[in-house]
């Protein structure tokens, strides 16, 4: 039922919610009265049928008169003449009349109570129709209102259930936003250590490579320090070694010239080398030279001893050109040219020098 507030009120509205009508009272009170009228109706009927179909009864008149016997004759002795009989009249016509129209006025009375009766009857029947059409109007009313209420429930049922979809929905779409910015605030936090260890390894990169550099550095240092003092100790043996075979008388110094990788070498030793001597050693040194840093002014030279066999005794860096990379690739070089060719009288020199220069140097 619909509330609403007084019209003179500023604030009047009307609710949403449905009319509905009044409740009934009394409806058993009622239904109870129209079965006693009925039964009362039934009652006075039942009792005027029987009334006009009884036959009314007639006015009797008795005559005073003596009736003759006639039954079988029997002797009887002749009576002597009677005097005349005196007939006794009928009934004045008057009594008749009035017995008549009491009759008539009966009848009358009956009629007009069976007129009054049927149309008691014929008024209780269209009240009672009255009544029905009312009874059926109104419970059709109440039909249509109640189907309006349902239709109205199964439509705020229907709201409802779509605000609760609705509501469902965005709790899912807030849940799934949460969830995105837990995800982002997640990927964020991972960038962020990603780069702290990505700076965090950079740094220690750099930390190692200046370790690195240092302990190259030094070990360069180191290196060069022990090229030098070998080739120092070197360059002594060798000459003892020549002031040992000078004093043996074991012939002439000769020098060999080889070149390995567009570099040249010169060496000493006991015996006379060829003039192709070089070229041998050229051949032998070069495929052996790996290196691909810079060019520009390297060279390096390295002491060589060898058995007359060729086999590679021993071999030192005599001159370093200041990288020791370089130093160390030509003296691999010479290392994996083991052993060295032999001389055209079928020895190699016990010792000579091999001057290294990279390709393009």
């Amino acid at each position: 039922m619909m509330k609403r507030q007084p019209s003179g009120h500023p604030g009047a509205r009307t609710s949403a919610r449905p009319i509905r009508p009044p409740r009934e009272r009394g409806t058993w009170k009622a239904f109870a009265l129209a079965a006693l009228m009925h039964v009362l109706l039934g009652i006075l009927l039942y009792h005027g049928v029987n009334w006009q179909n009884n036959t009314p009864a007639g006015a009797e008149a008795e005559l005073w008169t003596e009736i003759p016997d006639l039954s079988a004759p029997t002797p009887r002795p002749v009576p002597p003449p009677a005097p005349p009989l005196k007939v006794q009249p009928a009934p004045p016509p008057a009594k008749d009349e009035e017995a008549d129209i009491a009759l008539q006025e009966k009848k009358r009375k009956q009629q007009e109570a069976a007129a009054r009766a049927a149309q008691l009857a014929e008024q209780q029947r269209a009240q009672q129709q009255a009544e029905q059409e009312a009874e059926a109007k109104r419970q059709q009313l109440a039909a249509q209102q109640a189907a309006q209420q349902a239709a109205l429930a199964a439509q705020k049922a229907i709201q409802d259930k779509q605000k609760q979809a609705d509501k469902q929905k965005l709790l899912a779409q807030q849940k799934l936003d949460q969830q995105k910015a837990q995800q982002a605030k997640e990927k964020e936090a991972d960038a962020a250590k990603a780069a702290e260890q990505q700076k965090e390894a950079d740094a220690k990169a750099q930390e190692d490579a200046k370790a690195k550099a240092l302990a190259d550095a030094k070990a360069k240092a180191k290196a060069q320090a022990d090229a030098q003092a070998k080739a120092k100790l070197d360059k002594e043996r060798s000459a003892r070694l020549a002031q040992l075979q000078g004093q043996a008388g074991g012939g002439t110094e000769s020098s060999g010239n080889g070149l390995a990788k567009g570099g040249t070498g010169s060496g000493a030793g006991g015996t006379a080398t060829s003039a192709g001597y070089a070229e041998k050693v050229q051949r032998r040194v070069r495929p052996n030279i790996v290196w691909a840093g810079e060019t520009a002014g390297l060279e390096t030279v390295v002491a060589v001893r060898c058995s007359p066999t060729g086999t590679l005794l021993s071999a030192t860096i005599q001159r370093s050109s200041s990288n020791e990379q370089w130093d160390q690739a030509a003296l691999r070089a010479v290392q994996r040219s083991d052993p060295m060719p032999v001389d055209t009288n079928g020895q190699a020199p016990s010792s000579f020098t091999i001057t290294l220069r990279p390709a393009g140097g």
